[in-house]
């Protein structure tokens, strides 16, 4: 049996200020004809991913990109080929999209699709799109409980979505009663929160998901329900959570932090070499950082910033 060609594709995700991103239908004579999918093609002989992306959504849609980065890498298994998707978040473009091979447009908001059926290869950037840009991590132990729980409040109100309640300080009985304030203070908002560490309440207590400690994710053989993501700090942390299939990653730490005095940081250099390598699923740099080092993230290739202390300032 011979073995199966890789077919290296270049996919666009145009991503308009509001967050709606665009999805376009196969069109007929195509293999899953009909099946919705990110715009995109083939790389030609010769041709980068970026080379390849402008090309094809300009042929596709007679748009002209002018402003995409590189996101994620997706390698999928079709009876038909295998293929390996170069993802990019196109955030800029000259011209209205418009259909130039019989397919279909459909602008989707993210977690709330409106069509189907989706190709499987695009399931975890679909997920993916719901991340935000600052994923925030709990502190208590800085602030105080009160005065952290008061900062939560406000933060839910700005529009804070997504929240790691880390607080390795603790034992699992006060965990558990730190939760039981934080939980109802989330779901009022419809926000998500994931927990991290003490296992014993994470099984009494279901939340939105969990964040895996790095230890924990080189221990760990399931994925474990929900949502899932982990701390990481090198290629074999990085490639274990690739086999576990979190949903995100974070890696650092980016800057010199108070929490490791003396450890000098990674880098937005140092981050971008293993970024670069490419996986399924969005990075965060952590470590010193705030929103206003996402422009600096993004060009390494981060889903953003992850933040301890800045998240609560």
């Amino acid at each position: 049996m011979s073995e199966i060609k890789t077919t290296h594709v270049a996919a666009g995700i145009l991503i308009r200020p509001d967050g709606q991103f665009l999805l376009g239908s196969r069109p007929e004579g195509k293999p899953y004809a009909g099946w919705w999918e990110f715009p995109g093609g083939k790389l030609e002989a010769g041709e980068t991913a970026a080379e390849a992306l402008a090309r094809e959504l300009h042929e596709e849609m007679g748009v002209t990109v002018t402003d995409a980065r590189p996101w994620l890498v997706q390698t999928f298994t079709y009876p038909h080929a295998h293929v390996r998707l170069n993802f990019f978040k196109v955030t800029g473009w000259l011209g209205e999209p418009h259909p130039h091979e019989g397919q279909q447009f459909a602008w989707q908001q993210p977690g709330a699709l409106s069509v189907e059926p989706v190709l499987p290869a695009n399931t975890p950037i679909l997920r993916g799109l719901q991340l935000p840009e600052q994923l925030a991590f709990s502190n208590v132990a800085g602030l105080g409980e009160a005065a952290w729980l008061a900062k939560l409040e406000i933060r839910l109100a700005e529009g804070l979505r997504w929240l790691v309640l880390r607080e390795p300080g603790l034992d699992d009985a006060a965990y558990a009663a730190l939760l039981a304030k934080v939980q109802p203070r989330m779901a009022a908002h419809g926000a998500k929160l994931l927990l991290h560490g003490h296992p014993a309440v994470q099984a009494a207590t279901p939340a939105d998901g969990s964040h895996l400690p790095a230890h924990v994710l080189m221990q760990t053989e399931t994925r474990p329900e929900g949502w899932c993501g982990a701390s990481v700090h090198n290629l074999a942390e990085l490639a274990q959570a690739a086999k576990l299939g979190v949903d995100y990653a974070v890696l650092g730490s980016i800057k010199p932090t108070a929490s490791h005095p003396g450890q000098p940081g990674l880098g937005w250099a140092g981050f971008e070499v293993l970024v670069g390598q490419g996986w399924p699923f969005p990075v965060y740099g952590i470590g010193g950082l705030q929103l206003s080092d996402l422009v600096e993230a993004h060009a390494a290739g981060a889903q953003g910033v992850a933040s301890l202390r800045a998240a609560w300032l």
